[in-house]
């Protein structure tokens, strides 16, 4: 069958993925965000049905545990909507949760990781970490570390938040160099957030996916230098790299409530990378990178949940 992307209704194979928003939010919930939740399951189906609507086929989620990911209700809306949806496992930065909730070892957490990428009927199809401003405190370096223990037992991707967009070096020094993932299956989120072009030409260099984030009203300061920082990728031979998605992550942020929602890829994002950049360039961020960049040659469990293979 060759690698495949999991969804929350089982794997696809990673050909039939089709356009693909590559990063984004359909439930999310944190006391860092009070007043702001995504939780209301019609809404999320209004966005999902828009996306579809210009052409969207697949949305991943970086919702990982403890955030209100809601993996039923994910189904239960892919099934509605015809979308694929990719779930995460994985933990955000310790100041999204509660003391007790981070009382894990490394090996117990990675347990946790492995558990919902491969067994139940809604598994999780990458795993979420999170670094800290310009570095990786002791809870990021701790996570990264079970996440690359998931990794090395699946093969999933690591999806990585970098705060403000900053610290890529020192994650691909950990997750790399330190941990043994290879860097195809590292994806960094939020580099438009840092619109540093050296920093973005090596981390493609090393071979992870830059992963930018569409506007929003949560973080649309450097939308601006979008398209510079694509059109060096590009220029550098680097468009293989390169992915983009929503990053919706209030309830302000969707369409319904005046933001752009995640249907603003499609509708302006992906005329203006066509005009700029060329359509092969725009087929490439949308379809052929996330295929890329989410798929997996998954291991097959046995009824007591061994890999067999």
């Amino acid at each position: 069958m060759g690698p495949v992307v999991r969804t929350v209704l089982g794997d696809v194979p990673a050909s039939e993925l089709g356009v693909c928003d590559a990063h984004d939010h359909l439930f999310l919930r944190s006391p860092r965000l009070p007043g702001q939740e995504l939780d209301d399951a019609d809404a999320a189906g209004e966005e999902l049905r828009a996306f579809r609507r210009l052409g969207g086929r697949a949305v991943v989620q970086w919702t990982p545990r403890g955030m209100g990911r809601r993996r039923a209700d994910l189904a239960a809306l892919a099934s509605a909507t015809g979308v694929h949806v990719v779930a995460a496992t994985g933990l955000h930065q310790a100041v999204h949760y509660a003391p007790e909730y981070l009382e894990r070892d490394r090996d117990r957490l990675a347990e946790l990781f492995v558990r919902d990428l491969t067994e139940g009927p809604v598994r999780a199809g990458l795993v979420k970490v999170a670094g800290g401003f310009h570095g990786l405190d002791a809870h990021a370096r701790h996570v990264m570390a079970a996440a690359a223990q998931a990794h090395h037992a699946t093969g999933a991707a690591v999806a990585v938040h970098l705060e403000l967009g900053t610290g890529a070096a020192e994650v691909l020094d950990l997750l790399c160099g330190e941990l043994g993932v290879p860097p195809g299956r590292v994806v960094l989120g939020h580099l438009g957030r840092f619109p540093d072009v050296r920093v973005h030409l090596r981390a493609a260099r090393e071979g992870a996916f830059l992963a930018f984030d569409g506007p929003s009203r949560a973080h649309h300061a450097t939308d601006w230098r979008l398209f510079d920082a694509l059109t060096a990728l590009a220029e550098a031979g680097h468009a293989d790299r390169v992915l983009l998605g929503g990053d919706t992550t209030t309830a302000a942020a969707r369409a319904a409530a005046g933001g752009p929602g995640m249907s603003y890829l499609l509708r302006g994002i992906w005329p203006a990378l066509a005009e700029e950049l060329g359509e092969d360039f725009a087929r490439r961020v949308f379809v052929a990178n996330p295929a890329r960049a989410f798929a997996a040659d998954w291991p097959v469990r046995n009824s007591a949940g061994g890999a067999v293979g």
